[in-house]
């Protein structure tokens, strides 16, 4: 026996057969035409419903829904860390430039306590870091959307530049003074560029199309088509 039976093949086998034979054997007689095929004893496929009636069941098939991978889990846990860590960044980056503000507000005020009266003096320090958080919030908005922002980045990096070199000139002609003085707008910068970084990395890849198609061009026949 062959190793390798397949019961439809068997039955289309059958089938076959005994079309041929009906073929073959002519018009069936007066006294069962109103039979069908199949109920008549003598006819050929009198065996057929015994045949078919042993085959196995067939299977139903398989349901659309499935049941959600573990790629996808693991796709979501991710995901969720990523905005936590996300947000634990932007809290700590914040807590660190509002520190890194109050700590170079006194050297700021009293350099220009000297040259300005004292209602203008306890505001000068935001002629220094207003540039620079209007520059940052344009930075974030356009991290946001993905797009770059050479312009705001280099604002950001001069107003810390000022903010460092003003608190170094006010600070005692020392290395460690020095190095404590401008820590703090150092500190700001860095924290700001991690966050811009958070955000950039859980924002997903944007598609770039192509604004004008490419026009294919028509191959040339061949010297052997010619």
């Amino acid at each position: 026996m062959d190793a390798h039976w397949d019961p439809a093949e068997e039955l289309a086998h059958l089938l076959h057969e005994a079309i041929e034979t009906e073929k073959s054997a002519g018009p069936p007689p007066a006294d069962d035409a109103g039979l069908p095929p199949t109920e008549g004893a003598d006819t050929p496929l009198a065996g057929l419903t015994e045949i078919t009636a042993e085959l196995p069941p067939l299977r139903p098939p398989p349901s659309r829904r499935r049941a959600p991978s573990r790629k996808k889990r693991t796709t979501g846990a991710l995901r969720t860390t990523s905005f936590f860590l996300a947000a634990l960044t932007a809290a700590v980056a914040s807590m660190v430039c509002v520190f890194s503000g109050m700590a170079a507000y006194d050297p700021l005020h009293h350099l220009a306590a000297y040259r300005t009266s004292g209602i203008t003096a306890g505001w000068w320090p935001l002629l220094v870091y207003g540039p620079w958080m209007v520059a940052s919030l344009s930075i974030l908005r356009a991290a946001l959307h993905q797009r770059r922002a050479a312009h705001s980045w280099t604002v950001v990096l001069l107003f810390s530049t000022v903010s460092m070199l003003l608190c170094v000139a006010q600070a005692p002609r020392t290395l460690i003074d020095a190095a404590t003085a401008a820590l703090p707008s150092l500190a700001a910068l860095a924290c700001f560029q991690q966050l811009v970084r958070q955000i950039t990395l859980t924002r997903p890849p944007r598609q770039t199309k192509p604004r004008h198609r490419t026009r294919q061009t028509p191959r040339r026949p061949s010297a052997a088509g010619r």
